[in-house]
């Protein structure tokens, strides 16, 4: 099989839950510790920091990421899910994994995965895992898939653990309350492995107290001392940061919910310096300065054009509208052309009632099967009193978008990651 063969056998013989949602979600560590066994435990070979959390895992991945490069390490990156090309899962140094590499890995070991049914997912945090080691990667971050507990990234045992926040997701696997999504979060905190935890509220709190004593692991809140002090918008469409540590820093991710993902980074690059793990407070300011490019980060508050101003951003369910919805209204703008799309398993009626009311909008589906339809993203739309024509891709909403825009308007993509996905596609 060439790459291209190899990426559709992954998808096609493999349950994947970017692609079909819950059939795919498989809750247990089964296949994940038969793979590490079959490929002699490779996460042993290097460290690890472990990321999860409702929102801005990927940020704080990509950024920490940034940060150990910057500092002069070899660095492992698994984040999901892809944007564009599968390979964007797996990458050392920001570069990705090679197509030669992914042919290789399903050619020699079709015979010992294929009788265990492992998902799309197991797979290919299997593969990442190797390539690491392979690659001898001083140090790889990790991003959970879904949860924590379960999640099949969980068989590490890593130098930090940093569990961003807790919000309403997924809630038909992590629980309908926001204690029980928080205990399945939290079981990513390992005995004696310290954890950086990004926003709490009472009763998430608690749990992750009661977590961190019974695994005698040091819980630091971001939340308690913030790093940062004071944080504005900078003319190039980033952020500058007044930090309590680190004096002035620049990042190059300019949306406003990146303050809360900020304060979680800095925290946990305060205990990387206590433990010397990043020797040069320096990296922390050139990892920040030069996310995107040093990682291939793509999609969060994303500049495409000028005049009109196109940004796309992956934020897909409540906790990432509430400050999505924010940035949207504020805009100093002619006209706000909104581009937009959900997948089924989000709360599209609560997120439809964060939308801003003086709008245009283009609704669209993205093309996975978990997409809402066009039409009941337009019905429910009514329902809040928001008007907007249909359109049968991201593409064809988009490029209508661009065509009745003034260069004075403001075009926003987005509403899933699919939808980006799909509009990234299409542009290249």
């Amino acid at each position: 099989m060439n790459y291209q063969e190899t990426v559709q056998y992954l998808f096609k013989s493999t349950p994947v839950f970017e692609k079909v949602g819950a059939p795919a979600y498989k809750a247990g560590l089964e296949n994940s510790l038969a793979l590490d066994e079959h490929f002699g435990h490779p996460h042993t070979h290097y460290l690890t920091i472990h990321i999860a959390g409702t929102n801005g895992k990927g940020s704080c991945s990509h950024t920490l990421a940034a940060i150990l490069q910057a500092d002069g390490y070899k660095v492992g990156l698994y984040t999901s899910p892809h944007l564009v090309d599968f390979r964007e899962r797996i990458r050392v140094n920001g570069k990705p994994v090679s197509e030669k590499y992914v042919v290789d890995f399903v050619e020699q070991n079709r015979s010992f995965f294929e009788p265990l049914h492992p998902s799309f997912f197991e797979l290919t945090t299997a593969m990442a895992f190797k390539y690491f080691a392979d690659q001898k990667v001083d140090i790889a971050v990790i991003e959970v898939g879904l949860g924590g507990r379960l999640d099949c990234t969980n068989i590490i045992t890593p130098i930090l653990s940093i569990i961003t926040n807790i919000s309403f997701d997924h809630m038909q696997f992590l629980g309908h309350t926001l204690p029980k999504i928080a205990g399945e979060k939290a079981g990513i905190i390992k005995n004696g492995v310290p954890v950086v935890i990004g926003e709490t509220v009472p009763e998430t709190r608690v749990v992750f107290e009661s977590k961190a004593e019974e695994m005698q692991a040091q819980a630091v809140y971001a939340e308690d001392i913030p790093a940062i002090l004071s944080s504005k918008a900078s003319p190039d469409g980033g952020r500058i940061y007044k930090t309590r540590y680190f004096g002035v820093i620049k990042s190059e991710l300019g949306g406003i919910y990146q303050d809360k993902n900020t304060n979680t980074i800095l925290t946990a690059a305060i205990q990387l310096v206590n433990r010397n793990i990043i020797r040069n407070v320096d990296s922390i300011a050139q990892g920040f300065a030069h996310v995107c490019e040093m990682t291939g980060l793509r999609g969060r508050w994303e500049r495409l054009k000028e005049a009109p101003l196109v940004i796309c951003d992956t934020g897909h369910n409540v906790g990432g509208w509430q400050y999505l919805s924010k940035q949207i209204a504020t805009q100093d703008c002619k006209h706000r052309r909104i581009v937009f799309g959900m997948v089924n398993d989000k709360d599209l009626n609560t997120v439809m009632g964060m939308l801003p009311e003086d709008g245009i909008y283009y609704w669209t589906q993205p093309s996975c099967e978990r997409a809402f339809p066009v039409k009941t993203i337009a019905d429910t739309a009514k329902k809040h009193h928001l008007t907007g024509r249909t359109f049968p891709t991201v593409a064809e909403a988009y490029h209508q978008a661009l065509e009745d825009a003034d260069p004075e308007d403001f075009i926003f993509v987005g509403g899933s990651s699919y939808v980006v996905a799909d509009l990234l596609r299409s542009l290249e």
